[in-house]
């Protein structure tokens, strides 16, 4: 359980502290902001701040077995991985928030000699996992660690963004250790995807863990500074989710009940006689990212020059 004197914060998109109540669910109150209309949490536990939480409890889920046999399946990071080989075709790999460190290992298993990759996480048994499966890693706070002036091709923050205080900072630092033609990925949870629609508070990925509830529309606005978009897409949807979650009316998924369920369609991805049906779930995947409904937002942003660099809208992946 998540306890402690919680912490008021301000807009984390335009640092503005007028807002209004948007959703409530359990000790979870999300708020609006009036200026921007981004969707945050607020107030938040404090070990969500400092991200004790991940070095602790979190463990219960990022290295149970169910989430471990996932994370580690051929199938696993199939769409991150094609985007980001698209991208980034070879050069020095940050994965910030690595967790197990995963995605560096598929990306690795699939390019081997491609690329030279480093993980870093404030949990420190999911770096140990990470570092068992020949990952190296960096502990520690992202914002204060010293890379001794080393530049690297890409920055990933894969479901990351949605689980910090100010990601602006995150955004920020990132495009300091990039190189000028280098890239960073961002994925969060798409708040005005069809199951948030649907489902409203009854969407497990409403929980008090996340802290921030992007939009496109809200996510430019926070990389706007930095970055201009190479790349925008809605991605991901998992209709298993939406109808269990209509079902449970809102009620508490375990950390457990999420393995499990990861470890069931990571199987049903593999089992070759789902196949037609992997077809018509791809379909129904690709028309809902097309409108914008699909459960995540995917940006390929590149550091913007001194001078000069417009912000462009961005095309599809």
């Amino acid at each position: 359980m998540l306890s402690g004197n919680p912490i008021q914060r301000a807009c984390p998109v335009c640092a503005a502290r007028d807002a209004a109540p948007c959703l409530a669910k359990g000790a979870l109150r999300l708020v609006r902001c009036r200026r921007c209309f981004m969707v945050y949490a607020d107030p938040v536990p404090p070990e969500l701040v400092s991200g004790a939480y991940y070095d602790g409890l979190g463990e219960s889920y990022y290295l149970s077995p169910g989430k471990l046999e996932s994370d580690y399946s051929p199938v696993r990071f199939e769409r991150e991985l094609r985007w980001f080989r698209r991208h980034c075709a070879g050069g020095r790999v940050l994965d910030v928030g690595c967790s197990s460190g995963a995605f560096l290992f598929q990306l690795q298993a699939r390019s081997p000699g491609t690329y030279d990759v480093l993980g870093t996480d404030v949990s420190g048994p999911a770096l140990d996992y990470a570092e068992s499966r020949g990952i190296p890693v960096r502990r520690g706070d992202f914002l204060a660690m010293d890379f001794g002036g080393a530049r690297f091709d890409a920055v990933t923050f894969w479901a990351v963004l949605e689980h910090v205080a100010e990601p602006r900072r995150f955004l920020e630092r990132a495009a300091s250790i990039l190189e000028p033609d280098g890239r960073c990925f961002v994925l969060v949870p798409n708040f005005q995807s069809l199951a948030m629609r649907l489902l409203g508070a009854r969407y497990r990925y409403v929980y008090e863990q996340h802290l921030n509830y992007f939009t496109r529309a809200t996510l430019l606005r926070l990389v706007q500074p930095r970055f201009r978009l190479v790349a925008a897409h809605s991605t991901h949807f998992n209709p298993i989710v939406i109808w269990q979650d209509w079902r449970r009316g809102g009620r508490p998924v375990s950390n457990p009940q999420r393995a499990e369920l990861l470890r069931r369609t990571t199987a049903w991805k593999q089992n070759r006689l789902l196949t037609p049906v992997r077809w018509l779930y791809r379909l129904a995947e690709s028309a809902l990212g097309a409108v914008g409904l699909a459960d995540n937002l995917l940006f390929v942003l590149r550091p913007r020059s001194e001078v000069g660099d417009e912000f462009g809208p961005g095309r599809p992946v």
